[in-house]
């Protein structure tokens, strides 16, 4: 029976230790890394700002593995968005999707380069790294839809696409006024669209 006792409590601790980066995952989106403040996160996590340490090893550990999170999630949807649509149809449907007045309006759980782009240069190198990986992941995905997937060709289109995807949402969320808001997404998405081309 004792011999359980450090599992569970290895186990509790790294619940919690999700529990604190799924937290801080939204938070970053929704408030940005500087407006996400360690107490902020431990509370809404249900836990006090003292056992923060206990998990990481300064906020930019734990803002490096909340970018991570939001990174995978990220990924996560945009693939799922590919598979649910025949090859023919995947590009337009994960283009749909990002570009999506739903994925506009829940910034909190949306794509992280969208959310931080311009943030993000000023974060530390680990921060940097974890963008740098998704952004790398998102082109490869995006070219590997495109019909001439493994020539040079599809990988340019492709850092435009992610370029142009990641930009358009940007600024759709900065502007007050719904309808350039709208019309950004919507120019975006028709300049993309695979049958446009």
């Amino acid at each position: 029976m004792r011999s359980t006792r450090p599992n569970a409590r290895a186990a509790a601790k790294d619940a919690t230790h999700e529990r604190i980066v799924a937290v801080a995952a939204r938070a970053i989106r929704r408030s940005g890394y500087d407006g996400t403040g360690v107490a902020d996160i431990m509370k809404e996590a249900g836990l006090t700002h003292g056992a923060f340490y206990s998990h990481f090893p300064s906020r930019e550990a734990m803002l490096a593995e909340a970018a991570g999170r939001a990174c995978k999630e990220s990924a996560a949807a945009a693939a799922e968005a590919a598979a649910r649509m025949p090859p023919e149809s995947a590009l337009a449907s994960m283009l749909s999707a990002y570009l999506s007045r739903q994925h506009l309006e829940h910034v909190d759980t949306g794509c992280p380069l969208a959310a931080l782009g311009s943030e993000t240069l000023r974060q530390a190198p680990e921060v940097r790294r974890v963008a740098t990986r998704h952004l790398k992941e998102m082109i490869d995905l995006i070219a590997r839809q495109m019909p001439d997937w493994g020539q040079p060709e599809a990988h340019e289109r492709a850092l435009v696409t992610v370029s142009t995807m990641v930009g358009a949402l940007l600024l759709a969320r900065a502007v007050d006024e719904r309808g350039l808001s709208d019309s950004l997404r919507k120019a975006a998405l028709k300049h993309l669209s695979p049958a446009a081309h």
